[in-house]
């Protein structure tokens, strides 16, 4: 019974694991819209089975992160764009909430790290060749240890859901060296939401990360509309 409960908790702990990892892979918009992902190669590129990766790839298609392709091939969704901003709209208010409560508990601990996070991002976009891949990185982990932060496990699983959706062109500017990043224009939002947190102040915070998501929204949106599936007609400002 042990032996076989051991396994149990192995199985549970590699499948957990390789959840984590795609989950990654999708949030720093490694793969891209209409891009097919294969479950042997997946596999492969992580060092595990297929049925764990299996299993990932059911759980992030009931999330719709990932979508079944008539042929019943898995690929990564191509968005409508208005799909893309109903999601922005909804980001706006629950990553608005999570940095609100967030406000009222951040800790010394927590505002030190994410200053450091906030530095090491701005170091790197600094950089002649910025390591786009690091960029993604540190923006999420800046993000995430804010709204982790709100202690609201839900309200956390719904923000990771959302990501998970756009995740693939969430990231475009950073990914591609866009102006915004040489600017540094989001590790200037994160300061005003480091400051807002350091003040306790909620709506300032709220206020910050609205700003910060509609702003590399509105460039995504008119940079990069070939991300897109678009209605017939549609133009950026329209």
């Amino acid at each position: 019974m042990k032996n076989e409960t051991e396994s149990t908790t192995s199985r549970q702990t590699l499948s957990a694991s390789v959840l984590e990892q795609i989950k990654q892979i999708l949030w720093s918009g490694r793969v891209m819209p209409g891009e097919q992902l294969s479950i042997r190669k997946t596999a492969e590129a992580l060092g595990v089975s297929m049925m764990p990766v299996r299993d990932a790839f059911s759980r992030l298609v009931a999330d719709h992160a990932l979508e079944v392709t008539p042929n019943r091939s898995v690929r990564v969704p191509v968005l409508k764009v208005e799909t893309f901003m109903e999601i922005t709209r909804i980001r706006y208010q629950i990553e608005g909430m999570a940095i609100a409560e967030a406000a009222g508990k951040a800790s010394a601990t927590l505002l030190a790290d994410i200053s450091r996070i906030n530095d090491t991002l701005s170091r790197e976009m600094a950089k002649p060749q910025a390591d786009t891949q690091e960029l993604v990185s540190l923006n999420q982990q800046f993000h995430f240890a804010i709204y982790e932060a709100a202690a609201m496990p839900v309200l956390f699983q719904m923000i990771e859901s959302m990501w998970l959706r756009i995740g693939p062109i969430l990231n475009y500017d950073l990914r591609q060296g866009s102006p915004r990043t040489r600017e540094q224009v989001a590790v200037a939002h994160h300061r005003a939401m480091i400051g807002a947190l350091q003040r306790g102040d909620a709506d300032a915070a709220r206020n910050a990360v609205v700003a910060d998501i509609r702003e590399a929204f509105e460039y995504i949106i008119s940079r990069k509309p070939s991300l897109f599936l678009l209605p017939d007609g549609y133009s950026p400002g329209g």
